[in-house]
């Protein structure tokens, strides 16, 4: 690194060194792939009509040169055999347990509702296998408990789909914040605003209710709040406002007024261990939501990243930053925080394609840079922190 950069830079050494690490585990990883065979998964939730599969996970798996999708599940014979004839699977089973149990997989991933997380999860585990499951873990902390604690007596590496964690945006501006871009840290702030409709089928109104753990305070804002700690670190104490600004919902087929127990928006104030104070604003809005930014400010420099949706979807997030008194200009977001091929589909793929590279570097060498179970927990509590902290009106400690 040249002197020029070395004074602008403070904490360049601990940066180059990181850089190099990081170069070395990509060199690392593509012997591997050229030496190894593709980890075998096992999918359940399969169904060719599933949004958030057919958006992210199958054009990810198939597109993989980690992976192969070796075996579909679905509730039903008829819908399983669909996705194994679409996907190019060897096996397809109508019942998880029959899957999970199978010689011919050597890890699963469960891509269900949050409700249904639990039980393939923990059968998978039992059985020895590798399990990749999305965010949330599961419905309740004390289930996500209690799966973290299986998955570590048995063995097995563990995934969480918290995306945001392997977006080379976000871990950019993590190398840039912990070499110093910005000094001292004093304030961030992050706004998050989806799409929430005003109306819907009564198909899609089961997690209306708070008790599934499927709603914007345990998706978007965990995604959002996940990738904020991840970039800057812990919350030292925090207070909350959860609510409920759509209501009633209005179910198209039945034409009946529904009222949710779910939130929609949730806004949170707090200060970071590292001192600096933080606002968080994630909400479902009825038209023209304008997805994500994260403003960080410091004694030598800002930064800015933004999305058309969420840290953990869609494009490759924007990344602006300015020192001293330049304005905001775009960053390139350098290559080695990529480990999926050049020609990797992008949008919503990209970053599960990211998860599935590192699950299986996981599986072959035992050395897990994921999300993992762990992790999941630790989120799991903080969310239950910041509700905690909205019911009593009173600002909490973070433990």
């Amino acid at each position: 690194m040249p002197p020029s950069v070395r004074g602008a830079v403070p904490g360049w050494e601990s940066c180059v060194q990181t850089t190099s690490l990081t170069i070395v585990w990509r060199l690392n990883l593509r012997r591997a792939r050229t030496m190894a065979e593709k980890i075998r998964l096992g999918f359940v939730g399969a169904n060719v009509n599933s949004t958030w599969s057919s958006q992210s996970h199958y054009p990810a798996l198939l597109a993989s040169p980690d992976v192969e999708l070796t075996a579909v599940c679905t509730s039903r014979p008829e819908s399983a055999e669909e996705a194994r004839q679409a996907f190019g699977a060897k096996l397809a089973f109508h019942d998880f347990r029959d899957m999970v149990v199978s010689s011919e997989i050597d890890a699963v991933a469960v891509v269900v509702r949050v409700p249904l997380h639990y039980d393939p999860t923990k059968v998978a585990i039992e059985a020895g296998k590798h399990v990749y499951t999305e965010w949330p873990l599961s419905r309740t902390t004390a289930e996500a408990e209690e799966l973290a604690k299986l998955a570590k007596e048995r063995g097995v590496q563990t995934a969480v789909g918290l995306q945001s964690r392997v977006s080379p945006a976000l871990l950019y501006i993590k190398e840039l914040i912990d070499s110093g871009y910005v000094g001292e840290v004093l304030s961030c702030h992050v706004t998050t605003m989806r799409d929430g409709a005003l109306q819907r089928p009564s198909s899609r109104n089961w997690n209306l209710d708070i008790s599934q753990g499927a709603n914007t305070l345990t998706i978007a804002n965990g995604h959002v709040i996940d990738a904020l700690r991840m970039v800057l670190g812990d919350f030292k104490r925090v207070a909350c406002m959860v609510t409920t600004q759509i209501n009633p919902i209005y179910e198209s087929d039945t034409e009946k007024s529904v009222e949710p127990s779910s939130p929609d928006n949730v806004r949170v104030s707090g200060q970071l261990e590292r001192g600096a104070a933080v606002s968080v604003h994630v909400g479902a809005v009825p038209w023209a939501g304008t997805g994500y930014r994260m403003e960080i400010y410091g004694r030598e420099g800002t930064l800015v990243t933004t999305g058309s949706v969420s840290s953990q979807r869609g494009e490759m997030l924007r990344v602006q930053g300015a020192q001293g008194s330049q304005e905001l200009m775009d960053l390139t977001i350098p290559d080695r925080f990529v480990y999926v091929p050049d020609d990797f589909p992008k949008g919503d793929p990209f970053n599960v394609g990211q998860m599935y590279a590192l699950f299986a570097d996981a599986i072959r060498t035992g050395q897990n840079r994921l999300p993992t179970f762990d992790d999941a927990v630790d989120l799991h509590r903080f969310l239950d922190t910041i509700k905690r902290a909205s019911d009593t009106g009173q600002e909490q400690l973070v433990s």
